[in-house]
């Protein structure tokens, strides 16, 4: 009886986990996301990316301002084509954050 609840409570946690948004799994007060701090050089690829990223119009876990020179704040990226701080693959479904381009106040919400 005690396996069978303890599955049970399994089941629940995992499927409590699947349905938390990207904010909630990943990214942390720090800005980063799986120990990957969310400014910096960006290189976009197409595959084997460090992150998948969804962007979006409303709800984003990340509201991103793309710069030229010194992406040293949270949400501040600047694109690279070599030697990049992180990778990122744009995907339409399954991402692991949600993101919004914005032109001011990069970062958290």
């Amino acid at each position: 009886m005690a396996r069978i609840e303890s599955a049970i409570i399994a089941a629940a946690a995992l499927c409590a986990l699947s349905s938390m948004p990207a904010s909630a799994r990943g990214i942390g007060s720090d800005c980063a996301f799986n120990g990957i701090p969310l400014h910096g050089k960006v290189q976009f690829v197409d595959s084997f990316p460090d992150i998948k990223v969804q962007v979006v119009d409303s709800f984003p876990d990340l509201k991103v301002k793309m710069v030229d020179a010194f992406p040293d704040s949270c949400g501040e990226w600047q694109h690279v084509s070599s030697f990049p701080d992180f990778k990122v693959q744009i995907v339409s479904s399954f991402p692991d954050i949600k993101v919004k381009l914005v032109h001011s106040f990069p970062g958290l919400d």
